[in-house]
């Protein structure tokens, strides 16, 4: 009986939704209420849209930037009052102290003009539009948008990934509902064949030819049987728990499949051409060679435009017209030496680049031999299933014979019992490989990119 305990367990788990189904679903309606609910491919697909929003960033730094500045200040600072009257075109000579200037004065060189050093406090209000442009950045921004555009790649395959793996659990959820809905639909067919037997103990005590002892025998397995179906019935509740949270709202009812699932016929150069991790592993090694890209741009000079517009006053916009002026000019910068910084990181960068190659080629090696694991797993499992079924064939006509010899008097109540407890056991056994057959072949299909061949 210890099989049943290992037999399509699941964790329970909360539904969060407010959503019900009250009708039966079968496998395909819920596989597009999975893709359209589940809150975790909800997430995958916000980390998409984030990283486009990253790429996007990165690739507006190519049209520089236009802002536009608007200062207000008062002060009666000497060196900013002046500065203010010069910004907006109103200084005078009187702003030089003319008024205190006397050629007369042997001591001319000494006077402290006084409208220089203690101007009146002023107000200034400057309005400035700019905008700065970079012209060439030694690759550092495009690089940038390689950088980001393979890691949108990457969350897009993530994305696939957890689809993949969502509607890996939800197929196998509806295939172990079925084989418990089998298992119980057997036990109480042997359920049945107990109460049979029930009756006729209590026959045979009646005219002397069985023991008050058999038929408790009888009833200690009839309670067993029962336990065992119950034990079924609360996993089959716990199941329900479960595909209604991957399906994000109340399910109470299911269509459940046939048993029988075909091997997919995917060859394994697909399932290395398609597998989601080897191509997440290609697009990080093509994020590493754009960084190496974004570390050599510190060795470009760096090329820069601006221009800028800019009207001032003591009063806001007044006279702006006439108070406007222009600038416009480059920059180039270039480091000549930074102590050997440019170097280590353009070096780092390398030996991520071949760390990383060096990921990719584990990656195609481990699914490889994962993929053939899986197949002679399978092999195993058939040869397995075909035997076990031969074995509860011949455990059924053992029962049945046991069961005849016991009318006749030719063996006792607790041979019966024990060639019952066998056939039990085969069934579950039987049951628990099937269910470890399709659980390795929904392995295998979701190694080739979740696809059903």
């Amino acid at each position: 009986m210890k099989y049943v305990y290992t037999l399509l367990i699941f964790p329970l788990l909360f539904c969060t939704s407010s959503l019900s189904a009250s009708n039966s679903i079968d496998l395909s309606e819920a596989l597009e209420l999975l893709k359209s609910q589940n809150l975790e491919i909800k997430g995958a697909q916000y980390d998409i849209e984030s990283a486009i929003q990253e790429k996007n960033t990165a690739s507006g730094n190519h049209w520089g930037k236009l802002d536009l500045i608007q200062d207000f200040a008062r002060s009666d600072d000497a060196g900013n009052v002046f500065g203010f009257k010069l910004s907006s075109r109103e200084a005078n000579f009187g702003d030089f102290g003319f008024a205190d200037f006397d050629t007369t004065n042997p001591n001319i060189l000494n006077v402290e003009p006084r409208d220089l050093n203690y101007p009146d406090t002023r107000n200034y209000f400057q309005s400035k539009l700019k905008y700065e442009l970079p012209i060439f950045t030694g690759f550092k921004i495009s690089s940038y948008v390689d950088v980001m555009q393979s890691v949108t790649k990457i969350r897009a395959l993530e994305k696939t990934q957890m689809l993949n793996e969502k509607i890996y659990e939800t197929r196998k959820s509806f295939y172990d509902m079925a084989l418990l809905e089998d298992s119980i639909s057997n036990l109480h067919v042997i359920l049945k064949n107990i109460d049979t037997l029930e009756d006729m103990t209590k026959e045979m005590i009646d005219v002397g030819y069985a023991k008050k002892v058999d038929l408790l025998e009888v009833i200690a397995k009839k309670g067993n049987v029962e336990r065992l179906i119950s034990q079924m019935e609360s996993n089959k509740e716990l199941l329900y728990h479960y595909i209604s949270f991957l399906l994000n709202q109340k399910i109470t009812s299911i269509k459940t499949p046939s048993l029988k699932i075909i091997m997919p016929s995917v060859t394994n150069d697909e399932i290395l051409q398609n597998n989601l991790d080897i191509q997440k592993a290609n697009n990080g090694l093509a994020l590493k060679k754009s960084m190496i890209d974004v570390a050599q741009s510190s060795y470009y000079p760096m090329v820069g435009a601006f221009a800028e517009v800019s009207t001032a006053d003591d009063r806001f916009l007044d006279d702006a017209s006439d108070h406007q002026s222009y600038t416009v000019g480059a920059r180039l910068t270039l480091n000549i030496f930074n102590g050997g910084i440019d170097g280590a990181n353009v070096e780092k960068s390398r030996i991520d680049y071949m760390k990383t190659q060096t990921q990719v080629a584990l990656a195609k090696s481990g699914i490889e031999l994962q993929t053939q694991k899986i197949r002679t797993e399978i092999s195993s499992l058939n040869k397995d299933i075909e035997s076990l079924r031969k074995e509860l064939l011949l455990a059924d006509e053992i029962y049945n014979n046991y069961e005849a010899r016991y009318r006749e008097k030719l063996s006792s109540m607790s041979d019966v019992i024990i060639k019952q407890s066998e056939q039990i056991q085969k069934i579950l056994q039987l049951q628990e490989t099937i269910n470890k057959r399709n659980e390795r072949i929904f392995a295998l299909e979701k190694l080739a990119n979740g696809e059903e061949k």
